[in-house]
């Protein structure tokens, strides 16, 4: 065949899966929020949420590409990720993951100097030779190129931590201000922590970790940094000391804010859900407590060394918090608020934090705004490169815009 009709017919099988793919924000249907429950009597921030892409199966994280201004990453549970850039966008690369209950292609993180290097890491579930695993590994890309012209491959494998049971995998990983790549791991799965990895600091699971994947030895696929609460001199027998916190259930979302501060949605069991401030050393709760209650229900505990979320709500709000980010675009009813939502339920809330230093409590009911009760499976939230907030429906296959009402 000769070569101009080879490129032409590639070219029209591209058009046509990136018209499949990510179709024109048109083809989505407008939403409307409604304010019920416990949002009736809150304050409210008016928005609407146009939709930005679609097509997409199951989205599970959103990403901005750094160096690209307007390009985003968005991940498929189904192992795909598909680049969107303004009413463009197709498939970039798949991979193949199990997909069974919680499990799936479910985190990206570029390295903090991707523009330069290529470098990007994935959040996965893999296929081990005992059952399945959590697995962080390394991916390359030519620098400089638009993710669309790109072909991107696996280097080499970062950490793979064994996985009980299909649920509670988390699925986020995110590099710090520090520069170094924090991971967040659940407690492994089923009910009621059976194993006890919540408060067991000698597994990974029910943990973040902090890893340092540029400075690691030459047999490992990274390094532990020297300030973490358990590595070097403050090195405790029988604690890892990859770990940074702990007492976690299933923090499926985290995001830096802009002070620097790590705000993460953890998922509860049967009654609560909450939003934690976590910092370096600090033991969560879980499962001596479900947010800042004791587990199970009517048990006496000692809350002794815990610490509190800063927001919790009940089931009759939601059943499955998603964590989300710090806002920092140009609306100022939402600057400076932490937007969150419940995959349940589909509300959408802005939290006041309270300050850098203060004791960390639940808020007054005065912190908390409705931003409404969309028909959406609320499954992640991201950030674009001017500020824009941006969330997924994993029911709809569909990231929409969040813009306020002016």
């Amino acid at each position: 065949m000769r070569r101009p009709l080879l490129l032409a017919l590639f070219g029209a099988v591209l058009i046509a899966a990136v018209a499949m793919l990510v179709r024109t924000p048109a083809d989505a249907r407008p939403l409307r929020p409604v304010f019920d429950g416990a949002d009736a009597e809150r304050s409210r921030i008016a928005v609407r949420l146009t939709p930005f892409a679609a097509g997409i199966e199951q989205p599970t994280d959103i990403q901005p590409v750094p160096g690209q201004p307007g390009a985003m990453v968005v991940l498929s549970k189904k192992g795909r990720a598909l680049w969107v850039r303004g009413e463009a966008g197709g498939p970039w690369f798949d991979i193949d993951v199990p997909t069974r209950s919680e499990q799936g292609l479910l985190g990206i993180a570029f390295h903090p100097d991707f523009a330069r290097n290529g470098r990007f890491f994935l959040d996965y579930t893999a296929r081990g030779q005992r059952g399945n695993l959590t697995r962080v590994e390394e991916w390359a890309v030519a620098p400089g190129r638009p993710l669309g012209e790109t072909r991107p491959k696996a280097v080499r494998v970062v950490i793979d931590v064994p996985q009980p049971y299909r649920n509670h995998n988390a699925g986020q990983i995110a590099f710090g201000p520090d520069g170094m790549l924090y991971v967040g791991l659940g407690d492994g799965g089923a009910a009621d922590d059976p194993h006890g990895h919540g408060q067991d600091r000698g597994t990974l699971l029910g943990a973040m970790l902090r890893l340092d994947i540029d400075r690691h030895p030459a047999d490992a696929g990274y390094g532990v940094p020297g300030d973490n609460p358990f590595a070097g001199p403050r090195a405790v027998a029988g604690v890892r000391p990859e770990i940074w916190a702990w007492g976690l259930r299933n923090p499926w979302r985290f995001a830096f804010a802009p002070d620097g501060r790590m705000v993460v949605g953890d998922v509860g069991q049967n009654r609560h859900e909450e939003v934690a401030l976590v910092a370096a050393g600090e033991n969560h709760g879980w499962a001596v407590r479900e947010a800042a209650n004791c587990f199970p229900p009517g048990k006496r505990c000692d809350a002794a060394g815990l610490v509190d979320p800063v927001w919790q709500y009940p089931r009759s709000e939601g059943v499955s918090i998603t964590g989300g980010v710090v806002y920092d675009g140009p609306a100022a009813a939402l600057k400076g608020r932490y937007i969150f939502g419940d995959f349940g339920s589909g509300r959408i809330w802005a939290l006041t934090l309270p300050p850098p230093g203060a004791k960390k409590a639940v808020q007054p009911e005065s912190a908390i705004a409705a931003l409404g009760r969309w028909p959406l499976q609320v499954s992640t939230f991201g950030r674009g490169h001017d500020g824009a907030l941006y969330v997924a429906d994993f029911g709809g296959g569909v990231v929409y815009r969040v813009d306020v009402e002016e």
